[in-house]
């Protein structure tokens, strides 16, 4: 009898397993996201990694964000609907995490991706 597991159980989808959790954590708080770095510094995983670098330039666009809602005015606007998208983005990828794909979160994930690939 042939074993035809689900996609999840794959041996090329077995590094997602592996990563999934890591990748979650990413995405909750800093804290978070240092332990996720940590634990993806023993063993080596590219889902966890791709994750750990979505989280962290979701947290870094929000602290900007934070630093330009200190503007009269406009700042405050753009702090307003830059929060907004920050909590969607935030979402989306721990979503993202959660089902094992590794798609870019919306807007800025590709930049995030690029701009800090050596992590």
């Amino acid at each position: 009898m042939e074993n035809t597991g689900t996609p999840l159980e794959t041996p090329g989808n077995n590094s997602i397993n592996d990563g999934k959790n890591i990748a979650i954590i990413a995405y909750i708080t800093v804290i978070g996201l240092i332990i996720a770095f940590v634990m993806n510094n023993d063993k080596r995983n590219d889902f966890a990694a791709y994750h750990i670098r979505q989280s962290l330039g979701i947290m870094i666009t929000g602290f900007a964000l934070g630093i330009i809602a200190y503007i009269p005015f406009i700042g405050w606007i753009i702090g307003a609907a830059g929060s907004i998208l920050v909590v969607v983005m935030w979402i989306l990828g721990v979503i993202n995490a959660a089902n094992g794909n590794k798609k870019p979160v919306p807007v800025l994930g590709e930049y995030f991706s690029n701009l800090l690939s050596g992590i």
